[in-house]
């Protein structure tokens, strides 16, 4: 499947982008994914442990499986020719088998530098409980119409003549604020 690109022109402030719906997670999911990473820890796949040892309300969905559908977010909506630059998320909350899981992002900066389109979003992590489980920005580089393709890999050289705040300069954060 060919994707239509999005391009820096076509933005404005306040849009908001495509969201990506997972769920609802169950148990099987959580393993899953914990199997595939390897990360044994028993919060994730025994749920009397996590109950009776760890006072958790059930088995916890992984912030590693979090961090992956915010990037796959950016990913889908900038791609082909756009590139997923910066991102800086907290993990809030806790996400449970049951959930359904909904991505999201918001426009809420534009800025035009060297050809290319510099957007920074809001993006998150919502369940179907209403929790806002994750939330963070991030700074997506899209190419402008009828200009050159952004650069694969993209340039941390052009980072330090941009104009984004200096946290996002550093790449990737996560914060675990629960």
């Amino acid at each position: 499947m060919t994707r239509q690109q999005v391009y820096f022109d076509d933005i404005t402030v306040g849009q908001t982008i495509p969201e990506i719906v997972k769920g609802p997670m169950t148990n099987s999911h959580v393993m899953r994914w914990s199997a595939a990473i390897e990360n044994w820890h028993r919060i994730h796949y025994d749920k009397a442990y996590a109950v009776e040892h760890d006072h958790l309300p059930d088995v916890m969905v992984n912030g590693s499986w979090k961090q992956h559908v915010l990037m796959q977010l950016l990913k889908d909506w900038s791609e082909p020719d756009g590139w997923a630059w910066k991102v800086n998320f907290q993990f809030r909350d806790m996400d449970i088998p049951g959930d359904v899981i909904t991505a999201w992002g918001r426009v809420t900066k534009k800025t035009e530098s060297s050809g290319l389109g510099y957007v920074e979003l809001d993006i998150g992590l919502r369940n179907s409980r209403g929790v806002e489980s994750t939330k963070g920005n991030a700074v997506v580089v899209l190419p402008r119409r009828g200009s050159a393709r952004v650069p694969y890999p993209f340039s941390a050289d052009a980072a330090a003549a941009s104009e984004w705040p200096q946290g996002l300069a550093q790449g990737l954060v996560i914060r675990n604020r629960m």
